[in-house]
């Protein structure tokens, strides 16, 4: 029962997987979390082949009982929360002037309020060494047209990661952000290529390959190790320079 464990929602997803994979890789126990059972169930499978200790709760994180029902598991069957990586989130996006109040109270439930619940109900087992790792977006760094809600939440993130990073600082738990660019990932894959956009990612990042699952993940494991132990209240863009440069390929420079 001594060795940590870590929590991850939206596990079944390209990039919650992969966090699940490095966390494993790093010797500790993972709890992942998602509403669809076969998913994870699948994902148990593959994690149990390589030899790494996962199990899962099936749950709706935005619940009013996920929150608890989650750290339960944990508990029950691990012993013990580490590590929360608030990774689950709303891909519904949108103009201000086309959200609906719908649209509106779903990203703020699954991508605000949820992993602000789940913080609240980890800290009740968490200790010294803790960590609160939020997986956001470059959206919520700089203006993007189109991002309404996705891009309020994911601003709103920081603010909570922030003052969790104050508050519980002095308890030897530390709180971080994790801002991707886009990723390269099952979702991703149908529009990776067209015109629209390349134009609007490819060609304004200066490395050029794809931001991969892993290269989030590697990050997140980071986080959470120890060589992050002073490392608290940071917003961290694993992005490829988008957010800082103003970055435009030659060949966009030449059309």
């Amino acid at each position: 029962m001594s060795k940590q464990v870590a929590i991850v929602t939206g596990a079944a997803g390209g990039i919650g997987a992969a966090i699940c994979r490095h966390l494993g890789r790093a010797g500790m126990a993972v709890l992942g979390t998602g509403r669809n059972a076969d998913k994870l169930a699948a994902l148990k499978a593959v994690l149990v082949e390589e030899g790494l200790n996962f199990d899962y709760v099936a749950t709706d994180l935005s619940g009013t009982e996920g929150p608890a029902e989650i750290v339960a598991g944990a508990i029950a069957k691990f012993g013990r929360v580490d590590h929360v990586v608030n990774n689950a989130g709303s891909f519904n996006f949108g103009s201000v002037h086309e959200t609906t109040d719908d649209m509106l109270d779903e990203v703020l439930g699954v991508s605000l309020r949820a992993p602000f619940r789940l913080s609240r109900e980890a800290l009740k087992q968490m200790g010294e060494g803790g960590t609160f790792t939020f997986i956001g977006s470059t959206w919520g760094l700089y203006g993007t047209p189109g991002g309404g809600a996705y891009s309020t939440v994911k601003s709103g993130q920081i603010g909570l990661m922030q003052t969790m990073a104050a508050d519980y600082g002095p308890r030897g738990i530390r709180s971080n952000y994790v801002a991707p660019t886009v990723v390269r990932t099952e979702m991703t894959d149908a529009f990776w290529n067209l015109d629209y956009f390349r134009r609007n990612n490819h060609e304004l990042t200066p490395l050029k390959r794809d931001c991969t699952a892993d290269d989030i993940a590697a990050m997140v494991a980071f986080l959470c190790s120890d060589a992050a132990g002073f490392v608290n209240g940071q917003t961290i863009a694993v992005d490829g320079g988008i957010s800082t440069t103003r970055y435009v390929a030659p060949e966009a420079l030449a059309r």
